[in-house]
């Protein structure tokens, strides 16, 4: 049979997916950043280390310049605090009560 959707041919998808890790409640929060294209993980961030992190040659290049920039890395590293933490507070209730 024909394909429904000839449009969608040669779509490509971009994701960049976002975990917090909480250890001992808020005590120790641990972010990953994952920059993923096509299914395939290209880069990341991890807020245990403070740095992107490429993940395949041409993407460690990448990432050292994503690590350069000052404005960037500060936003990042917020996420922590505005991202995982302000987050915790309103999404403990349903996974503890069960």
């Amino acid at each position: 049979p024909p394909d429904p959707c000839p449009a969608h041919i040669g779509v490509f998808q971009k994701l960049r997916k976002s975990e917090c890790y909480f250890i001992n409640g808020t005590e120790q929060v641990r972010l990953m950043e994952k920059q993923i294209y096509n299914w395939e993980q290209f880069a990341h961030f991890d807020s245990d280390v403070g740095a992107f992190v490429g993940d395949t040659l041409y993407w460690e290049k990448v990432a050292r310049y994503w690590n350069s920039e000052q404005e960037l890395m500060e936003y990042i590293r917020a996420a922590v605090d505005t991202y995982c933490r302000n987050n915790y507070e309103a999404s403990t209730p349903f996974p503890v009560t069960r």
